[in-house]
Order: structure tokens, then sequence, then C-alpha cells
């Protein structure tokens, strides 16, 4: 498979990269990045517009204002694209599911497997404990993480809401309430220190008891696996917007 790597300069593209070594199943023909690196191997463009190199898939980890463009060349071109950027406006939302219908598309906020089987277990444990179980959601993250609470972190409370029959309010810290909890509200806490590549913890506290679903990732890589994965799947599937779950269907 051969792959045009967006952000290829960047700390996931060259996990890509070095990933990708020795694993004569995939190819990386060519890069996208505003920023030259002249250890890369392939040709780096600066915009996919100026991109004149065959490929067989995209994988996007990039930034979010060049989304949209990736989105209009994967079209123009009927190649099917894996989307690892977060931070994506409404607008570009929309773009992705308009695409969808024309080519394959795998849109995911987090590219581990062991993430999206959190998301998946919480779910499954907000269904059988609703109504009798408070939950709270804990993130961890390297000191140079921007934005917060992470994306992963509000992925894990929306997929709990969508399974509750009643959604709870999400809340963002507790600095400044002065009243009890609200059994009605899902507290997201976010901690940045060091070089915390990523935890989550989902907390789910009772009465007399506590249940802790969790992950750890140790290193980057596990993204990028996830990511290279997901081209593997996706280059294979019709058109239409896929995501981690449509990979758990076929373990």
């Amino acid at each position: 498979m051969d792959i045009l790597l967006s952000g290829a300069n960047g700390a996931m593209g060259k996990n890509i990269v070095e990933l990708i070594k020795g694993q004569p199943e995939y190819n990386i023909v060519a890069g996208v990045d505003r920023h030259a690196d002249s250890s890369t191997v392939f040709p780096i463009f600066d915009s996919v517009k100026s991109c004149d190199i065959s490929f067989d898939c995209i994988i996007d980890f990039s930034h979010f204002s060049v989304v949209s463009d990736l989105i209009d060349f994967a079209v123009n071109q009927q190649k099917p694209i894996v989307i690892c950027t977060t931070g994506l406006n409404d607008d570009t939302e929309a773009k992705i599911l308009e695409a969808s219908k024309k080519i394959a598309i795998f849109r995911s906020g987090n590219m581990s497997l062991g993430i999206n089987l959190l998301i998946a277990l919480s779910k499954k444990a907000a269904a059988i404990l609703e109504g009798d179980f408070d939950i709270e959601i804990i993130e961890k993250h390297h000191n140079l993480k921007v934005d917060a609470p992470s994306g992963t972190a509000k992925m894990l409370a929306d997929g709990i809401n969508e399974t509750l029959s009643a959604p709870k309010k999400l809340l963002y810290g507790r600095h400044g309430n002065a009243t009890k909890r609200n059994s009605e509200e899902i507290t997201v806490h976010a901690v940045r220190g060091g070089t915390i590549v990523g935890e989550h913890e989902v907390i789910f506290a009772g009465t007399d008891e506590v249940i802790t679903l969790g992950h750890s990732a140790q290193s980057k890589r596990v993204f990028a696996k996830g990511a290279i994965n997901a081209a593997a799947f996706i280059v294979k599937m019709p058109p239409g917007l896929y995501d981690m779950s449509a990979i758990f269907e076929r373990i």
C-alpha cells in the first residue's frame, strides 16, 4: 500500500515513518508538511494541492486548518483517507460527512486500539450502572499539550452519554463549584505534567464500591500503529464514514 502522509514532519508523522520501516507491505511515497526536513527519504510537498505522486491512501496527522483541503484532494483523487487530526470545526466535520458519500473515510480522535476498547467498555459499564453510580473522568498528558480536556476524554464522555437513557451534563473541573456533587453530571478533570504520553481513567463511584477503567499509553507508537491499521482497513472499503468500532466488528 502506497501512503501519502500528511503532517509527515510532525511527531506523529515521524512515528509512522519509523514504524513502517522494515514492513514491505507499506510504502510512504510522499509527504505533506509546511515545515521542511531534509532527513526524509520521500518527497515533501508544502501543500497537498502540489502533490503529483500516485498513492493508495492518505494518513493525516496534521493541523485542523489543512484538513478541508485534504478532503477535497482525496475526493478529487477518489482515494480513501484516515483523518487523525483533532480540533476540527463544524464546517470541516460537515465536509467529512458529505465526502464519505463518495470515498471511504476513517475518522477517530484517538487511534489507539486500547483507548477505543476503553470507550466500548465504559459504554457497557454505564449502561449497566446507570442511576446508581457517579461518573468521573480523569485525563493526564505531558506539559506541552495546549488543549484541555483532551479529545479522548470528550470521546469517552460522549460515548457514555450516547449509552445513557438520560444523558448527563459535562462539567470540566470543579473549581468554583461550592455545591455538593450533582448526580446528573459527568466531571472531566485534566492533569498536565512532565512527559506523560496519555492516561485516561473512567471512575464509576457507587455506594461502598468503586469501579475504575483505565488506559495508559507508553509511547506515541500506539497511535501510529492504529493509523496504519486503519489505512489497511479503509483501503478495502466502499465509500462511507468508519471508526474503530468497524475494526472491532472484524476482530
